[in-house]
């Protein structure tokens, strides 16, 4: 009998049918041990020693894996394909080992990039030992990311300056406020444009003005209306103007690279308006199902045998025309391309039917068009550039027209190749024809503020600065989001909340290389150095965390009102560029202030004045509440439901309900639904927070009660709004009295 071990219960139903009899598959579902969520579980005196504990909810897994163990000879260790998944993999090995099970049993791990029955068995043909180095760098990662969440949120949570400071998270958030920064500055300047109205042969198109009185004419050359006004009083109209200049040129577009995560999640967010968290997840589905080849990878490689099958289909549908004479080659940008070897492809292209729905067809159709496309040949166009002279002045003008598709046949992705798509003909012109200019038009234009970032352009960002790595793109987004650091508009665009400002002001003073992005992307090229087997474990480690603990121990001993004052000074331009920091009430200064319940402004000569002003994010969040709560029902198709109701919003088919929280009208549909009705079969099991000093009783965390999330420990039970750490969910239960129907009456 053969056991094999991998992460998630579809993979395993999956994977079982191909192997059929002798063979048992099982899930760890993910990470079945985790740091002991409290201080100390890093031993920094003592080589960094962790202290695990298996996480809620997975003893029942374990129990699953050893019951089936004990049938088995052989086991295989089948955990994705990445630093995770060996991380996985190393820590169900150390389980099974500490509990005495394995004796007797041959341990073996193997990975596999398509859940097809060929790549598997090919995996399970040659099992491999788990890779150390690997594994050594999940632990450096794990450990750094535990140091300075225990190391600096205590000091975030004492002043009221913020949830926590995650490694990578606090970059990001840095990334939106930094830009926002950029617009409150910005100061639009005007300009203008002047173009021509030609006709030649009853044929109309436009021209720019280039040149004016002997001087080249750029894009920000004309300044104001008293500029265009003289231009346009010494060019009368209409005017007989001569082609003095023609080029033609061939240009040719190459298909884009097939897809790594991080272009994924861009594509998908700008074609489908998915989400990071919706794209990964339902990428997962279809890797799961056997679709698609692992979906986190930094590699745009395929394999010869998928490049083979391509051009096969691409010859078969399409011709010889639109097959290159040789495979397209396209070479990994990523510094350090981590452990999965191919881009994101479906699994087969010849012979296989696909039954989709939802998101999960709408996904693989992308993939699909942007794997075929890569293999074929250029896009061509004619491209003809033409100057008009007058006597003072020259226009120009670009006409391009597409002679051969070429991967465009299937699949356009960018913008550019959208605009060039859209063919701009110019009549056929000669050298000294004449072109009439019938009128000129001018235009005023503003400079533009750069850009606030969506999730596709921050995890573009983040990737260009070699920040995160293909496995952590979905949760940052969602984190920083979930923390409310950021927000997001109608159009998805990130706004920093005013407690992503205080912490981002906070970090740049205090702690400026965790929100440095060169030393952000250092620390990722030290887990690749240790993954690849270049540098060791512990000297990582020491060589971040010491001088990261001195600033630590500087940090803390800052006084609460110099911080206020820091914090002021970089947020005083954000807070008050439309007004003044004068208090309408005493006349004093008005800045900054924190509390339990958020930053707020405040009066300088408090307590004597109690002036105060409430702040209030940029975004629309508000606006879409009060649309929620206008409409209190939506049909989602299928005799399911959206409602809102008592205690917020809600999915319901009649029969079941499930919260739907987090969604509104504009967000909710039927596939979503439909999940959230499925999941809330599951119980989620509480969170252990850690023990209560005082009565040496465990502290719960339960996510899921009737009236909302709520921590529990010796019969007290206390409403929360979101998971409190430690100190503050044992301050909260010590000073609640136990509820009289949790004690047994007498006899």
């Amino acid at each position: 009998m053969n056991l094999l071990i991998v992460e998630s219960p579809s993979k395993a139903k999956t994977i079982e049918k191909y192997l059929g009899k002798g063979w048992r598959v099982v899930a760890s579902v993910g990470h079945v041990r985790d740091l002991v969520p409290e201080s100390g579980s890093v031993d920094t005196e003592k080589d960094f020693k962790p202290k695990w504990q298996i996480m809620p909810g997975k003893e029942k897994q374990l129990k699953l894996i050893i019951d089936e163990l004990k049938k088995a000879d052989n086991i295989y260790l089948a955990s994705d394909p990445d630093r995770e998944g060996e991380a996985i993999a190393w820590h169900i090995n150390d389980i099974l080992k500490a509990r005495n099970v394995l004796k007797g049993k041959n341990v073996y791990r193997v990975a596999f990039h398509e859940i097809t029955k060929n790549a598997i068995v090919e995996a399970l043909n040659n099992p491999r030992q788990i890779d150390n180095n690997l594994v050594d760098a999940y632990l450096v990662r794990r450990i750094l990311d535990y140091l300075i969440g225990f190391g600096i949120s205590p000091l975030l949570w004492k002043r009221n300056l913020g949830k926590s400071a995650g490694r990578v998270q606090s970059v990001a958030v840095k990334l939106v406020v930094d830009r926002e920064k950029e617009i409150d500055k910005f100061i639009p300047k005007e300009y203008w444009s002047v173009a021509a109205n030609c006709n030649f042969n009853k044929a109309e198109f436009y021209a720019n003005l280039v040149q004016y009185n002997g001087k080249k004419i750029e894009k920000m050359t004309i300044e104001n209306k008293s500029m265009v006004d003289e231009i346009l009083s010494n060019i009368p109209t209409p005017v007989n103007g001569e082609v003095s200049n023609i080029e033609k040129k061939k240009v040719q577009r190459h298909a884009s690279a097939p897809f790594t995560t991080s272009t994924l999640q861009q594509e998908a967010a700008r074609k489908l308006h998915f989400s990071s968290k919706r794209t990964m997840a339902t990428a997962q589905k279809l890797y799961e199902q056997g679709f698609i080849t692992y979906m986190r990878t930094d590699a745009t490689n395929l394999s010869a045998e998928a490049v083979n099958e391509i051009r096969e289909y691409i010859e078969k549908e399409y011709g010889d025309k639109f097959l290159p004479k040789q495979p397209n080659i396209y070479i990994t940008k990523s510094k350090n391309a981590q452990e999965a070897h191919e881009a994101i492809r479906p699994t087969h292209f010849l012979d296989q039917e696909v039954k989709l729905s939802g998101d999960e067809a709408k996904l693989y159709d992308l993939i699909w068009k942007r794997t075929i496309a890569c293999q074929m040949t250029n896009a061509e166009f004619d491209s003809v550039s033409v100057d008009i002279k007058i006597k003072n002045s020259l226009f120009h003008c670009v006409g391009t027209t597409r002679i051969f598709d070429g991967f465009m046949k299937v699949y356009i992705e960018d913008e550019d190749d959208e605009k060039e798509s859209n063919d701009v003909k110019l009549p056929v012109l000669n050298m000294g024809d004449s072109v009439t200019i019938k009128s000129l038009k001018s235009e005023q234009h503003f400079t533009q503020p750069p850009a606030r970032f969506t999730e596709a352009s921050l995890v573009k960002k983040l990737e260009e600065l070699g920040i995160g790595r293909p496995s952590t793109y979905a949760t940052i987004m969602s984190t920083i989001v979930d923390r409310q650091y950021v927000e997001q508009d109608k159009q998805h665009r990130f706004h920093p909340t005013t407690a992503g400002w205080v912490l981002v002001s906070y970090l740049s003073n205090y702690f400026k290389d965790l929100v440095d992005v060169n030393f952000t992307a250092k620390t990722e090229d030290t887990l690749d150095d240790v993954s690849n087997g270049t540098r060791d474990k512990l000297s990582s480690l020491k060589a971040f965390w010491n001088p990261t603990k001195d600033t630590i121990d500087s940090a803390s001993k800052v006084k609460t009102t110099d911080i206020i004052d820091k914090i002021n000074e970089f947020m005083n331009f954000h807070l008050f560029k439309e007004s003044n920091d004068i208090c309408p009430k005493c006349g004093g200064k008005l800045g900054i202030k924190l509390s339990k319940f958020g930053p707020f402004v405040g009066c300088n000569n408090y307590p004597k004045c109690d002036y105060t002003m409430k702040l209030t994010n940029t975004t629309e969040t508000a606006e879409n509440q009060e649309k929620t709560d206008e409409v209190k029902e939506k049909d989602l198709g299928e005799n399911i439901f959206f409602k809102i109701g008592k205690y917020g919003p809600y999915v319901t088919d009649g029969v079941k309900n499930a919260s739907a929280k987090k969604y509104t009208v504009d967000t909710i549909n039927l596939d979503i639904a439909k999940d959230l009705l499925n999941n809330d079969k599951k119980k989620v099991e509480p969170v252990i927070l850690g023990k209560n000093p005082d009565t040496d009783k465990p502290i719960y965390y339960y996510s899921d009660g009737r009236y909302g999330p709520y921590i529990s420990s010796n019969r007290v039970n206390i409403s929360v709004k979101e998971q409190p750490n430690l100190n503050e969910a044992i301050d909260l239960i010590n000073n609640k009295k136990p509820t009289k129907k949790f004690f047994k009456k007498k006899a």
